[in-house]
Order: structure tokens, then sequence, then C-alpha cells
């Protein structure tokens, strides 16, 4: 097993809806989606923006897409036309999510 930052084996995109960030999480191999479905849950997210993300994470998975999707509730201090965030909009959200780790199969690095 080996200890990778998720940038290794997944792209990120994300964006504002009101006060929830929207994350969408997309492996870059088919053979990662099973990975990330395991490993990568809400609570995990929750946790790794914590400080951030004040209210609950909801995870849709999308096999079809190799893809999740996250929906960060009460992460935006009120959204882009209330918030004096720096990056109202959460559009940082994905590449704060692929510095998150887990742990990855040697042989499929």
């Amino acid at each position: 097993m080996a200890r990778v930052k998720l940038v290794r084996i997944a792209h990120a995109r994300s964006g504002d809806k009101g006060d929830t960030s929207n994350v969408g999480l997309i492996a870059l191999k088919p053979e990662y989606y099973p990975l990330l479905a395991e490993k990568v849950t809400a609570e995990r997210v929750k946790e790794h923006f914590a400080g951030i993300c004040l209210g609950k994470v909801q995870r849709f998975e999308l096999p079809n897409l190799g893809a999740l999707n996250f929906l960060l509730h009460e992460s935006l201090d009120g959204g882009g036309t209330l918030s004096l965030k720096a990056d109202a909009q959460g559009k940082t959200y994905s590449a704060a999510l692929l510095r998150m780790e887990i742990d990855v199969p040697n042989d499929l690095l």
C-alpha cells in the first residue's frame, strides 16, 4: 500500500450553489473508481474540510462516469453574493479535496 494524494488518481471540479459548495471527483482511470468509492466517504470529506464546512456533507455516486459528487452544506459563508470570503464560490475546493490522502494498493499505481 502507498499513501497518496487524490491528485495522483483523480481530478476534480467545484463551484457554488448558494451556501453549498459542489465538488465533483472524477477517477483518472476506470480502475480507480472503486477505490475512490470505498475510501472517499462523506465522513472523510467532512473531516478534510473541518472548519470550512459547517453543515453536513452529502455524497452522490456516478459509477457510469467514474465520479463522486459531494455537496458541502454551509461552507461558503452565505454564498457568492453575501460572503466576504476570498473564494465565495468555492472554486478552490476541488484543489483542496485533491490534497486528501488515501491508501492505494501498489499494483494500481
